[in-house]
């Protein structure tokens, strides 16, 4: 399964701070329970990727 692959599978996301000074992003589904872990500097990272993604696919969308 790639980036652009379709599927009916579902899955909730939560993220929050962990007590340890962690941000933890938690997925959790049909058979899905998978807790990630980040530095607070790798989180940003993440969230700098995430809105450069949504950037390119407003882009995308565009073009359609």
């Amino acid at each position: 399964m790639g980036i652009n692959s379709e599927n009916e599978m579902a899955a909730d996301l939560q993220i929050g701070p962990t007590t340890l000074g962690m941000v933890r992003l938690y997925v959790v589904g049909d058979g899905i329970d998978l807790p990630m872990d980040f530095e607070p500097e790798e989180a940003e990272e993440i969230a700098d990727e995430l809105r450069a993604a949504a950037a390119a696919a407003r882009k995308a969308g565009k073009k359609r």
